[in-house]
């Protein structure tokens, strides 16, 4: 039975800081769509398959909730609030089909204004395309294709849990080529267990075949509450190995690099210009939003949003969150505002995971103290204005992070 219980109301105080919030920043837009096929063993995030959602919701009634859900988001925001980067992840959004991804985008233009040249991305499971799709994609405005792969080796499809076969996301990726998307990204998870050297050299031989100009390379995190994570538990696999973790992303990294690619957040790679910095446009602008703490709306079933210092979060269950909208109310189970001390919390913790590094300015001079000691030990390089990871600094990026915030 679902929960039918009443929305948080935001504090005065949080709504205070969004009435602050300067209209002039950027605005991205998340939206959630939490329908998959199956459920893979090592996911946590909110999804559901059509067993686990019977008829308590359905794709037509969650569209209509995230139509509401954004037009009251036009209304609270105010005008002059052009929309940078939409992201359409999940879940499965590519279950939607290439006529559902249109209509979801044309609810996004009924309640805002796209900015001139705005990225517009969504993910895709391979299994759930086809070049119809990736046409109608087009056609519908998306600008850019972000394809699950994780590996191209079959028995480590298998301990994931994984559907679709290995070639099948080449062949999507070639799809959406064809279909006219210049950017395209292709997801991989290393570290598996059962994953030997040649099964990533594999993949990477695979990712490295097709038109993409970004990657994103992954870690198997073990998610407490997972299938994975019980499996783990019982002994049937072992956890992953850190050691092999890290030799397998200086893999990634040795082989993204000798194609043309370059880094510029620790877990993502893209087309690197004549000067080996990366091509602006390959980058994806979306995801630079939230590790520069920009301001972000997220739209459906347990998104999250970030405006103005404030997080929220929305209701989990779809039936729950359309309900709430339904009423008239937002769908939001929870809220914080963000202390001087969170934000810089996050600034240091983010802002360090990116090529451009983070400013000595946003230090403190005990923290500025502690990354000169992370400099000496070469996990950092220094110009007195920013504090950049070295090659051996992004194996160990959260731990130099916690080093410099955390005083001995």
């Amino acid at each position: 039975m679902i929960e039918r219980r009443a929305p948080h109301e935001l504090s005065d105080e949080a709504r205070a800081a969004l009435r602050d919030a300067d209209p002039a920043r950027g605005l991205s837009l998340y939206l959630h769509v939490p329908f998959c096929a199956t459920r893979c063993g090592y996911c946590d995030f909110n999804t559901y398959t059509a067993g686990e959602l019977g008829s308590s919701s359905s794709p037509q009634s969650w569209l209509e909730g995230v139509r509401a859900e954004l037009d009251q988001a036009a209304a609270f925001l105010g005008s002059g609030r052009p929309v940078s980067t939409i992201f359409v992840g999940g879940g499965t959004p590519s279950l939607l089909g290439g006529d559902g991804l249109a209509e979801l985008l044309s609810a996004v233009h009924h309640s805002f204004d796209l900015a001139p040249g705005a990225e517009v991305t969504t993910e895709s499971n391979p299994e759930s395309t086809s070049p119809e799709f990736f046409h109608t994609l087009r056609e519908a405005g998306f600008t850019r294709v972000s394809l699950g792969m994780q590996s191209a080796a079959t028995h480590v499809l298998r301990v994931l849990e994984r559907t679709h076969t290995p070639g099948r996301a080449l062949d999507a990726a070639r799809e959406a080529a064809a279909a006219g998307f210049e950017h395209l990204n292709l997801d991989l998870i290393y570290g598996t267990p059962s994953e030997r050297d040649d099964d990533l050299d594999a993949s990477l031989d695979a990712v490295l075949s097709v038109p993409v100009d970004h990657v994103s390379a992954y870690a198997l995190i073990v998610e407490d509450g997972t299938r994975f994570a019980r499996k783990v538990r019982r002994g049937e696999v072992p956890m992953p190995d850190d050691d092999v973790l890290a030799a397998r992303y200086e893999m990634i990294d040795a082989r993204l690099a000798a194609a043309g690619m370059t880094w510029y957040e620790v877990s993502n790679w893209a087309r690197a210009g004549q000067d080996g910095l990366p091509v602006p446009d390959s980058v994806c602008r979306h995801n630079e939003a939230y590790w520069r703490s920009d301001d972000w709306w997220g739209v459906g079933p347990g998104a999250h949003s970030h405006v103005g210092g404030v997080r929220w979060w929305n209701q989990k269950h779809p039936a729950t969150y359309s309900a709430s909208l339904a009423a008239g109310a937002l769908p939001i189970d929870g809220s914080e505002v963000l202390t001087d001390e969170d934000r810089h919390t996050e600034a240091v913790m983010l802002r360090l995971r990116m090529r451009d590094g983070l400013s000595a300015d946003e230090l403190d001079e005990g923290e500025r103290d502690r990354a000169d000691g992370a400099v000496a030990r070469g996990l950092l390089t220094a110009d007195g204005q920013r504090y950049v990871l070295t090659d051996a600094g992004r194996l160990l990026a959260d731990g130099i992070t916690r080093d410099i915030l955390v005083a001995d």
